[in-house]
């Protein structure tokens, strides 16, 4: 059953991100689920709960001006996953890579959950990149 459930999660997660398009659609609405409370429906930070957090909430439309221009995605993705010890707003930022892994560990086991943890990271590090302003 793990086997068959790891196989079904590896192709549909693999066939999700044929194109960065796809990757962005999906991101988008997982940005809306997990992170716009915070970070606002923009990603300028101004979200409903941004006023309760202690630490600044950033502005993630200028990840790549503050970057010299360049989208800085191995630091979204470990920012986003935060097991790496990469922890983005102090300690304020949820354990994404945690909580995604954890939502499918009893069925998929610990590396087909994995891959679905890593799909949904980089599928918001996409929607972030393309949210991206000049």
């Amino acid at each position: 059953m793990r086997f068959a459930f790891v196989l079904t999660s590896a192709a549909l997660i693999g066939s999700a991100f044929v194109t960065s398009a796809t990757a962005q659609d999906t991101g988008e609405s997982l940005y809306m689920d997990a992170c716009a409370s915070c970070h606002g429906a923009a990603g300028m930070g101004a979200g409903p709960l941004a006023e309760y957090m202690t630490a600044d909430v950033p502005n993630l439309t200028q990840l790549s001006q503050r970057n010299d221009g360049v989208f800085p995605m191995l630091d979204v993705i470990q920012t986003i996953d935060g097991r790496t010890g990469i922890r983005g707003h102090g300690s304020e930022m949820p354990v994404w890579g945690r909580q995604f892994k954890a939502e499918t560990i009893d069925d998929a086991g610990i590396y087909g959950s994995e891959v679905y943890a890593r799909g949904k990271i980089l599928s918001l590090a996409y929607y972030l990149e393309s949210i991206q302003e000049d």
